[in-house]
């Protein structure tokens, strides 16, 4: 384990956050919030930090598999603690673990908040708070590999750590212009969001805030009500289309704005995610139908926005579906195990992960009947390696392990079972709001501070896809 050289990177990424808490200034100054002192003594800290690790750690080793893991790790750990000092030194959030809450939760796009008056906060914070999911969508790691040539190393393994999903497609034979096309892929849509929310009436703060948390599947918004808040049919449904969108591969959104629409029709994943958004819009309009709304274009338009949320694990919210039948419930509880597509923002345990897990069932199955038979797990027309599909089985067995465990160190801390079950669900799967106590219109305030340190490993877990963190804690990772 190359400790120095991991120190150094660290310390690079450290540069980056530096430079991003000077995004929100012009917004404190502009809104008079009286926040701009905290985000430049948060800056400068960083700064500080940052440039002692990158000039005094030096090493001529190559970065390898161990390193990657790591600085991904860390880079995480880090990014919640530094990026929490803006929410201390304004006041914001004066509770550290409240803060470090907070941020993890912003970086991860979990989406779970402890703020109970989020319109009072200072406008710069605010955005902050939503800037930390558009960072922490992509990936930081992915966004600092288009420059990671300076620091004389490859990137690759940092990139497989990252991504999420059983596989890591390059775009391009270098790793840098892989991750260069993916964040301009982000910012173009990012963009394009924000245009079309100012055209509903969002100013340019609220508008900002709402892409970067839409286009991360973060759920983070600028109102107490969240998107219901402004209740327009118009922003409801362009949220909706980029909720969707922030779903699907990245890789796919490229092949798109090329003109290889094709792509997206060939990819298996994808057509599995579209017919399951439409198929889960499709029941919760005839669950709700009558006892919840009588209107079919209000029906449809609260429950494709929420179907999608909770899909795409956004966890952004136009109505409390805890006052919707139970069979709607029972159907968001089982799409926040699903998530999004591997490539996306979205959390969970990955829509490619779950198909597999199916028809790796369905061969053992055949293989009973036909004990003879060659019969190959497919995505596609491409046979899935054994070894992927040993990592599958590995992840859904220790994802059901940390869910099973979590909830019951939630129950001990006093919460529900309904609460805590489903407050670790939402960590874990990185969407936000859950059922019972930690309902689309509650929030996590409530929680001991032990109860939110689990959460907050969930929410790290979760984002990191377990293997990344848990490879940390065995002796042999850090044995030469």
């Amino acid at each position: 384990m190359n400790i120095l050289l991991t120190l150094r990177i660290l310390g690079a990424l450290l540069l980056f956050l530096a430079a991003a808490m000077m995004f929100p200034i012009p917004f404190a100054l502009i809104y008079n919030d009286g926040a701009a002192e905290a985000f430049l003594w948060s800056s400068g800290i960083s700064l500080i930090c940052g440039l002692a690790l990158f000039k005094f750690c030096r090493s001529e080793r190559e970065l390898s598999v161990r390193e990657g893991f790591a600085i991904v790790s860390f880079g995480w750990l880090f990014y919640a603690l530094f990026g929490a000092l803006p929410f201390l030194f304004s006041g914001a959030i004066p509770a550290p673990i409240d803060a470090i809450f907070e941020t993890m939760s912003g970086f991860t796009t979990t989406g779970s908040s402890i703020l109970t008056e989020i319109e009072s906060l200072p406008a710069s914070i605010l955005l902050w708070r939503a800037l930390t999911h558009w960072l922490g969508g992509m990936g930081i790691i992915v966004m600092s590999l288009a420059i990671l040539p300076m620091l004389g190393v490859g990137g690759m393994q940092l990139f497989k750590a990252e991504v999420p999903g059983p596989t890591a497609d390059r775009l391009k034979p270098r790793i840098q212009d892989t991750a260069k096309l993916l964040w301009g892929v982000y910012v173009f849509l990012t963009g394009v969001e924000t245009v079309l929310l100012m055209f509903g009436g969002m100013d340019l703060h609220a508008a900002l805030c709402h892409s970067f948390a839409t286009l991360a599947t973060g759920g983070f918004s600028s109102r107490n009500a969240s998107v219901g808040a402004y209740n327009s049919a118009y922003i409801d449904w362009v949220i909706t289309l980029f909720m969707f969108l922030a779903g699907v591969n990245f890789s796919l959104h490229y092949h798109a704005l090329r003109g290889r629409l094709r792509e997206m029709h060939r990819n298996e994943e994808f057509r599995i995610y579209l017919g399951l958004t439409l198929l889960a819009i499709a029941i919760l309009i005839v669950a709700n139908f009558g006892s919840v709304y009588e209107s079919f274009f209000d029906n449809l338009r609260f429950s494709a926005f929420q179907a999608v949320s909770i899909l795409t694990t956004t966890g952004f919210g136009t109505a409390d579906y805890e006052l919707w039948p139970v069979l709607s419930q029972y159907l968001l509880v089982f799409l926040m195990f699903i998530g999004g597509c591997a490539g996306s923002t979205g959390g969970g345990m990955k829509v490619a992960r779950i198909l597999l897990l199916f028809k790796h069932a369905q061969v053992q199955l055949f293989r009973l009947i036909h004990p003879r038979a060659v019969r190959l797990v497919k995505l596609g027309n491409t046979p899935v390696n054994r070894d992927v599909m040993q990592s599958i089985l590995g992840f859904f067995a220790l994802f059901m392990g940390v869910f099973v465990v979590a909830s019951f160190l939630l129950a001990a801390s006093g919460m529900d079972l309904v609460s805590a079950g489903a407050a670790v669900i939402a960590s874990l799967s990185n969407i936000g709001p859950g059922l019972g106590s930690v309902g689309p219109t509650d929030n996590y305030a409530h929680i001991v501070p032990f109860g939110k340190s689990v959460l907050i490993v969930c929410m790290m877990l979760g984002r990191l896809e377990l293997f990344t963190v848990l490879v940390l804690f065995f002796p042999s990772f850090w044995r030469k």
